[in-house]
């Protein structure tokens, strides 16, 4: 980035482009092309050419030994606010339970599916590996304990402290770019340091501080770009350019490839790269057509091709590392499911015969088995289940039967499930065959009748079971009708007749009209909460539709046609990804305690409770004094442009002074980065969040910056261009009132100890909810916490243990310490559906524990309760919790003895998670469920516990019956 010393010793303001006004004057060879403009002679040089008008060369890597001084001091500063105490909290806070879960099935290799690239969670997982996270820890719940199983979390929580510690060098880079002076450069740096929502963002396990360096990054690439591309036709494809353009198209590559927010980026960038492609296009004289042709390739190699490569390519390593089944494979088709080790399988028999032992899978809803074991419904006909299953289980195997035996030689019927394997002619299944489906471990038929099913209780659903006995001849309830559905299968034979994995089909029950049908809901805990599987009149196509995966018969020998799942190759999968990565993102329609409309964001009206734990929380909260700030900036430059706007047709020439167009320009760049990163926000319906504002925040400190270096530096008419010392002291001032309102919510970043009265005294409006309840009333108390092993639970407030058991014989110890035991108490042992009963339990203590909340479900303290006596009225809910430990105090979990029978196919690991709970979107193929009854104050207080985004457990749209 050589540059000459008459280009060194350029003035060292910097602008974006803007395209300059046609001049007849001649441009000056080798100078910069800057606007003179004299108002004392009236004159005024204006290049001929697209060089903008009062831009001076401001390349980042010729800025003077003083500033890169102040750049590596800014950095330093950085790294200490960003690290310190960086493992505090020791345990699962708010989303690292879910990115800490992506690195750990990426070091299992375990298929998932997130809304989210991968570079950023790759990154993440890199950390944690070099430090020797081996992937056990599950990461499953906020709270949970990182000390004891030894996890590498500040590893992994380091890659994204880096990404926040090199945000306040790049801001300050970027605003030398932009030709701010260098103390406003500084001063910009220094508010990203202190700004406490960027702060709590770097320091755990979390994709935002990635995205904001790479979102940064991005906007100092193409701010630099942009300076070399206003400075003429003699900067144009110079190697400093080209430099700066390939890297805006790297940054692009990285910001999308963390966070699909990095469509907004893009769409910054190009908006203003067909600004710059018109500006050139108007220079007739200096720009030929090849030249612009030119001009044109780059920017779309650079712009286009690199960052779609770059995408790709981190969707290729996600793919190397993810070879194994997870939980995310059931999102996926059954194509891409076989490339996933052990999901694949062998050349499979194309015909399917009437005798064929098949498994039939559901097309829709993750293409679970059509399945069943030996549990009885609970309600309704109390026959045997019917579900799907999304994994491969003997329990998935059926024989397929015609509607009657086949006649022998002698006239009789051939009875038994071989009857079909030695006949002269061959027994395809043809459309519109009638079959019984016989189910080969259980020895029953699929079977339906007109009762409504366990769950889905509509009319226009009938339950689908499992019915009859070996050797049973069934009844007519058995048929079903095979109807291809022609548009849905492959072409040819497919179409006329069952072909394993190419036909599509609905089974079509004969006494009633309707449809085998599955959906998203599940049945409760006495059916492992697999899906339901219903029979329906009118279901869906998508819901109704079927096929056939394995396949076997004595007919079809080896030298039978097989077939298999087309392998989709990379392209296959990766756009299969993209989709199913849409469809889940637009799906995230569920509401959560903490989350936020844009409306909210630039006023700073709530955060988001992370954790809390020990009295002491970690609240996302911004900096007011930083938000407000450049909010108001965002605002200033709105009311400029319309009275420019308003002047302008009123015939002022203000553009013509270069001072004004810049301002217009430079900042107008900004507020469009902001705005770009802020108004798509409100088309989305989805769960969103505090955080989803920090880039457009980072657009809005840069104009705010802009504005001030404007107002000291640049606009002689306020007369502090003249006396720069104002301008500092302004900026020092700013910076400190700034830095003492971060130092003030600090412990909300840091979980540090805090007071009641300090939290208090802080908490400004009614909006910021963190509960100042949480903290004790002097960090006194704190010691004497950390001092008592035996302190109080931080989240209750509690009486001593209450012994109402008898004592029982000391010989038979429970626990250390446990001096209240009771005799031997049976438990009642509930029995349903055959599923196995737990083992004999003993109640040899029992604790009681009070506990007082607000409205709020606020944890009041006993001085509060006082206060409160006679005023209010206290309403009781008891709750039990039962743990049940051995003789040598070790918990023991019901269930889990070694050689339990277990009947029924058990909840896969790696599905856990996955559609936990039923929708209740009112969609026609489900049933509105009754309303739950919900105990007074327990869901209020249930919404102040912290939790990760985009649980499944609540809704966010609230749907009008």
């Amino acid at each position: 980035m050589a540059r000459s010393a008459a280009a060194k010793a350029a003035s060292g303001r910097v602008s974006p482009p803007l395209p300059p006004n046609p001049a007849p004057t001649q441009p000056i060879p080798g100078t910069v092309s800057t606007s003179l403009k004299n108002k004392n002679k009236g004159a005024s040089k204006r290049p001929n050419d697209y060089t903008s008008e009062g831009v001076a060369d401001n390349d980042v890597f010729l800025l003077p030994g003083s500033d890169y001084q102040l750049l590596l001091g800014i950095t330093f500063l950085a790294a200490a606010v960003r690290l310190f105490r960086i493992y505090q909290p020791t345990s699962v806070v708010f989303d690292e339970v879910h990115f800490g879960g992506f690195a750990s099935k990426y070091i299992k290799g375990k298929f998932f599916m997130d809304v989210h690239p991968p570079l950023a969670k790759l990154m993440i997982t890199l950390f944690g590996y070099l430090a020797g996270f081996d992937g056990n820890f599950d990461f499953k719940e906020i709270g949970k304990d990182y000390l004891e199983p030894g996890v590498p979390y500040v590893a992994m929580r380091l890659f994204p402290a880096i990404c926040g510690v090199l945000l306040a060098p790049t801001m300050f880079l970027t605003l030398k770019a932009a030709g701010c002076r260098t103390f406003i450069a500084a001063m910009g740096a220094c508010l990203i340091i202190f700004e406490n929502g960027l702060l709590t963002q770097a320091r755990l396990i979390l994709l935002d501080s990635p995205l904001m360096i790479a979102t940064a990054f991005t906007a100092l690439a193409f701010t630099s770009f942009t300076n070399q591309q206003e400075l003429g036709p003699s900067r144009a494809f110079s190697p400093s350019w080209w430099f700066w353009l390939v890297m805006t198209g790297l940054g692009l590559g990285m910001t999308v490839s963390i966070k699909w927010v990095g469509l907004f980026t893009i769409a910054w960038v190009g908006g203003l790269t067909l600004v710059q492609l018109w500006v050139l296009w108007g220079d007739h004289k200096n720009v030929t057509i090849s030249t612009f042709s030119k001009h044109f390739l780059a920017r779309a190699f650079c712009l286009i091709a690199i960052p779609v490569a770059f995408y790709m390519a981190m969707f290729g390593i996600h793919f190397l590392c993810l070879v194994n089944p997870g939980e995310g494979d059931g999102f996926m088709s059954s194509e891409f499911q076989s490339t996933l080790n052990s999901k694949g399988m062998q050349d499979v028999p194309a015909d399917v015969l009437m005798g064929s032992k098949v498994s039939i899978r559901h097309v829709n809803t993750q293409g679970g088995y059509l399945h069943s074991h030996p549990l009885m419904y609970p309600t309704g006909s109390k026959q045997q289940q019917i579900t799907l299953y999304p994994h491969k289980d003997d329990n998935n195997l059926w024989f397929l039967e015609n509607q009657t035996q086949p006649l022998g030689a002698d006239g009789l019927p051939i009875n038994g499930t071989n009857a079909w394997n030695n006949l002269e002619e061959t027994p395809y299944i043809k459309n519109g065959a009638i079959i019984r489906v016989y189910h080969v471990p259980t020895h029953r038929r699929l079977h339906s009748h007109d009762v409504r099913p366990p769950v889905t209780e509509a009319e226009w659903q009938n339950e689908v079971s499992a019915y009859g006995y070996e050797g049973f001849d069934g009844d007519a309830n058995d048929f079903f009708r095979v109807e291809i559905v022609k548009k849905k299968s492959k072409a040819g034979v497919a179409q006329e007749r069952l072909r394993t994995i190419d036909t599509k089909f609905r089974l079509v029950h004969v006494m009633t009209g309707c449809v085998l049908f599955s959906h998203k809901v599940k049945l409760p805990a006495w059916a492992s909460e697999q899906q339901e599987v219903t029979c329906a009149r009118g279901g869906t196509l998508p819901n109704s539709l079927w096929y056939i995966e394995s396949n076997e018969h004595a007919k079809l020998g080896p030298d039978a046609e097989k077939v298999n799942y087309a392998n989709p190759g990379f392209l296959g999968k990766f756009w299969e990804l993209q989709k199913v990565m849409w469809k889940t993102n637009a799906g995230l329609v569920e509401s959560h305690a903490w989350d936020s409309r844009p409306d909210s964001w630039p006023i700073l009206r709530r955060g988001i409770n992370f954790w809390g734990r020990n009295h002491r929380q970690i609240y996302l909260i911004g900096n007011p004094i930083v938000w407000w700030s450049a909010t108001a900036a965002v605002v200033i430059y709105i009311l400029f442009k319309g009275i420019a706007v308003l002047r302008w047709q009123r015939s002022f020439n203000d553009y013509a002074d270069p001072v004004f167009k810049r301002f217009d320009y430079e900042i107008g760049t900004s507020v469009l980065g902001w705005a770009l990163h802020y108004f798509p926000f409100y088309l989305m319906q989805r769960q969103l969040f505090l955080h989803h504002y920090f880039p457009a925040l980072y657009f809005s400190v840069i104009a705010f910056c802009q504005i001030f270096d404007f107002v000291v530096a640049r606009i002689s008419a306020l007369g502090l261009k003249k006396n720069p010392l104002i301008g500092k002291a302004g900026a020092l001032l700013f910076l400190l009132i700034s830095v003492a309102a971060f130092t003030l919510l600090s412990p909300l970043a840091y979980g540090n100890a805090w007071t009641k009265a300090e939290c208090k005294r802080v908490k400004l409006f009614n909006t910021w909810d963190w509960d100042c309840n949480t903290f004790l009333d002097s960090y006194e108390a704190y010691d004497q916490l950390a001092k008592s092993p035996a302190a109080a639970s931080p989240t209750s407030t509690s009486k001593p243990s209450v012994n109402v058991q008898a004592p029982a014989p000391a010989e038979n110890p429970v626990a250390a310490g446990e001096q209240a035991k009771a005799p031997a108490v049976e438990q009642p042992k509930e029995k349903v559906s055959g599923a196995p009963a737990a083992g004999e339990q003993r109640v040899v203590h029992t604790e009681e524990r009070v506990e007082y909340r607000d409205q709020d479900g606020n944890l009041l303290d006993m001085e509060q309760v006082k206060a409160l006596e006679g005023k209010v009225e206290f309403k009781t809910r008891y709750e039990t919790r039962t743990r049940i430990i051995d003789a040598a105090g070790n918990e023991v979990f019901v269930g889990a003895q070694e050689g339990a029978p277990v009947p029924v196919a058990p909840p896969h690991p790696d599905v856990e998670g996955v559609d936990r709970e039923t929708p209740k979107n009112l969609v026609p193929d489900e049933s509105i469920p009754a309303a739950e009854k919900s105990v007074e104050g327990e869901k209020e207080a249930e919404g102040k516990v912290p939790k990760p985004a985009s649980e499944s457990k609540e809704k966010t749209a609230k749907e009008e019956l």
